[in-house]
Parts: structure tokens; sequence; C-alpha cells
């Protein structure tokens, strides 16, 4: 039988108190729940009978991907570390055992373990249901979301420190958000952009992710594309995880 160390114990029972909060709010949890299927719903729908389809679908499930990233890890949890802060659970567990590290984990835990069966689905389902290709490197893809996810919960604990109410993060959230969406190439190619603006949407936080997103589903990628998105993303976790440790409130705004 595995023996949990106690970080490990610690992170698992922080989490299991956030996965309490968020199984009680029962419409969050359901909408979450249902959110890839209702997108593969809707994708099978309107590219029904459509030519390139397949391609079409196969862009739409990786941009999938980076939406789950977005909504339900980076906006999640803005709003849970805030929540935490101005509810002083985040000073009181800091009197405790559990390291700065360890909270901000078993914070983030529920929200990276929705995230992943989420993911699990959208690729299940909507490959079979939109007849397009299984990810044709698995092992890629699994590591660019794993980065995804760690990427966004430090972005996240950063973002938080600047948002005063839990109503105000959609507001902060948003930069981040459209930043991806419209220049990370959620769902349409940066490739059409002129050179110096598709060259300033490579160095945006999730343009590193989001392609070895797609080169993991679509394969194809050359290795220095591979090379620079993998760095793209690792400088962005670097820069992030200093910016926590320097600017992180753990303390409600006065």
């Amino acid at each position: 039988m595995t023996t949990l160390t106690p970080n490990a114990r610690r992170i698992t029972a922080l989490g299991r108190f956030e996965l309490t909060l968020l199984v009680r709010n029962r419409a969050a949890l359901g909408v979450a729940l249902m959110m890839p299927l209702l997108m593969v719903f809707v994708l099978r729908s309107s590219l029904s009978g459509v030519e390139g389809a397949a391609a079409v679908g196969e862009a739409t499930l990786t941009g999938g991907i980076g939406m789950v990233l977005l909504l339900v890890v980076h906006m999640n949890l803005v709003s849970a570390y805030v929540a935490r802060r101005e509810e002083l659970v985040l000073k009181r567990l800091r009197t405790g055992e559990a390291r700065d590290l360890e909270i901000l984990a078993g914070t983030a835990l529920p929200a990276a373990c929705l995230a992943l069966g989420q993911i699990a689905v959208l690729a299940v389902a909507g490959a079979l249901a939109l007849d397009v290709r299984m990810p044709q490197n698995p092992l890629l893809l699994a590591a660019a979301v794993l980065a995804g996810l760690l990427l966004l919960a430090a972005l996240s604990a950063v973002t938080s420190s600047f948002t005063r109410t839990v109503e105000t993060a959609g507001l902060t959230t948003l930069p981040l958000f459209l930043a991806t969406v419209l220049g990370s190439g959620l769902f349409a190619p940066t490739d059409s952009l002129p050179d110096l603006a598709a060259s300033l949407c490579e160095l945006l936080p999730l343009s590193g992710v989001m392609t070895l997103v797609r080169a993991g589903w679509s394969g194809g990628a050359e290795g220095a594309d591979l090379l620079g998105a993998g760095l793209n993303a690792l400088a962005w976790i670097v820069i992030s995880v200093f910016a926590v440790q320097r600017w992180f409130r753990w303390e409600p705004r006065r």
C-alpha cells in the first residue's frame, strides 16, 4: 500500500476541502461537467456536411482544450484565491503546518483535476463524434496540458493579487482570456497575421502551450517550432512562479 508523504497528505486534504465547496455548488458543477459534451454536440451539428469538416473539427477540438484551461483553471482559480484570501482562510492556513506552495497547490487541485477530466472527455468524445483523428502524439499532448495547468495555476495566483473582490475577477481575468483567444491561435491560426504581429503573438503566455497542444494532436511540427514553444512555456512558468513569490497576497486588500 502506498503511503503519502506529509506534504502530499496536506495538499490532498486542502484539495478535498476545495472539492467539497465545488460539489456544493451544484449548478456550477453541472455546467462544468456538461460543457465538453455540449461543445461536441454543437460542433457535430454545425459541421455536418461541411467540406473539410474533419480539419475544422480537429482545429476546434484543440482550441476547446485551450478554452477548458482558461475557463476551468484560470477564471475559476482567480475567484477561489480571492475568496479564500478575503475570508481569511489563506491567512489561517499559513499559521498551521502547511507551506505556502502546499496551500496554493491544494487550492488548485480540484480545478486541475476537473480540467483534466473535461479535456479527456472532449478529446475522446470529440474525436468519435466528429470523425477526426485521435491525437497523433499523446505524450506531447499530455505534457502540453500539464504545462498549461501549471502555468495557469501560477498566473491565476498572480492575477488574484491584483483582484480586490470575487465580483471583479471577471474583469481581471479578461485580458489573458482575450489575448489567448485572439493572439495564441486558439481557433484561428496566426499565420495569416503580418510577420511582426505573428512574432509578437508567439510571445504571449499561452502561445507555446497551444503550439504544443496542436502538435500533439495533429503531429508534423518541426523540431525548431517545438523547441521554441517549449521554451516559451517554460519561460512563462518561471516568470509566473517568481511573480507569485514576489506579489501574491495572503491577507485581504484594504
